[in-house]
């Protein structure tokens, strides 16, 4: 399935006392990760919620493996793990400017229909642009 990558540079207010990337900031990395994924796609968040779609995530699983320190060069592999359905499945990779595997998560997203509050299959645009 498709993948994309983003560098992110660790600002020093993302760390905590012992000088590495406090564990809650992850999950912003992995949005961002995912933001830009989508983006790359063709797909923006903007556009989907004016078109009445939301897609919240419903469950996070993240496995800390290294730290990342101020000022890293940290990488943020993105992958889809499958055709999306009324979930969209990510898996995440990050590493730092060795290579080093930092971080491994994954993601689940539900297409939600904003009015309704109630999920939806993936639109059809997006099941479109994957096959490309």
């Amino acid at each position: 399935m498709k993948i994309d990558e983003i560098q992110i540079r660790v600002r020093y207010g993302e760390t905590d006392q012992m000088g590495v990337v406090y564990h809650g900031n992850y999950a912003l990395y992995l949005e961002m990760a995912r933001v830009e994924w989508l983006r790359k796609l063709g797909v923006s968040y903007k556009t989907m919620e004016e078109n009445g779609i939301m897609l919240p995530v419903v469950s996070l699983n993240i496995n800390y493996k290294k730290p990342a320190g101020y000022d890293e060069l940290i990488t943020v592999k993105t992958q889809l793990k499958n055709r999306p359905t009324a979930k969209i499945e990510f898996d995440y990779e990050i590493t730092n400017e060795k290579g080093e595997i930092l971080t491994t998560a994954s993601t689940i997203l539900v297409f939600v229909d904003m009015k309704t509050k109630r999920p939806i299959q993936a639109p059809d645009y997006i099941l479109n642009l994957l096959e490309d």
